[in-house]
């Protein structure tokens, strides 16, 4: 955790709450240590933000440190949001649901989980005008984001909810907990599916990432789909937008999801609440 140390040794101000977002190597690609941290600044919170990489065997070993270090606050992002359960104290009610989180809030000497990731994308739906009540969905993943994506949708009563994944028994699993139908990328292709929504939770934007997979994307047929929303963000090309574009389809990347859950995280952090449209301006600086 050297980004820790390096905080350590420079001259930070008594007081300084420190806040921090684990992941594997892609944590030094997240845009939330520098959004938070002009927020904070702008809000006069007394803290910083940092990225901590940390490999899969060490996780309960991190989670012990943050303890340690009195760390105020953490974002868990992929892949840890399900492996991560296990080392928090409580859990929130939705989270629990859920089986995943994205947000370790201290109370005292306790962690607990919640998922804010399910109620930023139920912001961004209701930002964006879009009701999936009595709609159908078609969701790309099998991680802790599509566990969140497929508990708003329900929640919101979307008609039919499809989940497609490579590990398919992930998929199922996913289903059988939080409802909706397991199908393979495969049959999509054989079988169309009407979905007026489509949402990536997987990690993959880019054709770079999985050429053979943007392909089979960019191939499939999309009839009666009104939005597709990619949760990630900052790729330089993106076969999800070029597929949106081509079957000209409303189209949004990630950001504004993050927006909307880092307000309700920062919200669980400090008890104040910011709205989205600042941390967007913070990604804009």
């Amino acid at each position: 955790m050297n980004d820790f140390f390096s905080l350590k040794s420079s001259k930070l101000a008594i007081g300084t709450k420190v806040f921090c977002i684990l992941s594997d190597e892609r944590a030094f690609q997240s845009k939330s240590p520098a959004m938070f941290s002009k927020v904070m600044e702008r809000v006069g919170v007394k803290g910083v933000y940092v990225p901590f990489m940390v490999k899969p065997e060490k996780l309960g070993e991190a989670i012990h440190s943050l303890r340690i270090l009195n760390i105020a606050g953490a974002n868990i992002t992929v892949p840890y949001k399900e492996a991560v359960i296990p080392f928090m104290d409580t859990l929130s009610e939705s989270a629990k649901i859920m089986g995943a989180i994205n947000t370790i809030a201290r109370d005292g000497d306790k962690f607990k989980g919640y998922n804010t990731n399910a109620i930023g994308f139920m912001d961004t739906l209701e930002s964006v005008g879009f009701d999936p009540t009595g709609k159908s969905a078609l969701v790309f993943g099998s991680g802790g984001a599509a566990r969140a994506v497929v508990f708003i949708l329900n929640w919101l009563r979307a008609n039919s909810i499809r989940i497609a994944a490579r590990n398919t028994t992930k998929a199922k699993i996913i289903a059988k907990d939080l409802g909706g139908e397991a199908v393979t990328i495969d049959s999509l292709m054989a079988n169309p599916f009407p979905a007026d929504i489509i949402v990536n939770t997987t990690s993959v934007s880019s054709h770079h990432e999985a050429p053979v997979f943007a392909e089979m994307i960019l191939k499939m047929t999309a009839p009666n789909c009104e939005l597709i929303i990619d949760l990630n963000y900052g790729r330089g090309e993106n076969f999800w937008e070029d597929f949106a574009r081509i079957k000209k389809i409303r189209f949004m990347d990630g950001l504004t999801t993050l927006a909307h859950q880092a307000m309700r995280t920062f919200a669980l952090w400090t008890g104040i609440k910011v709205e989205p449209k600042e941390f967007l301006k913070a990604l804009d600086e």
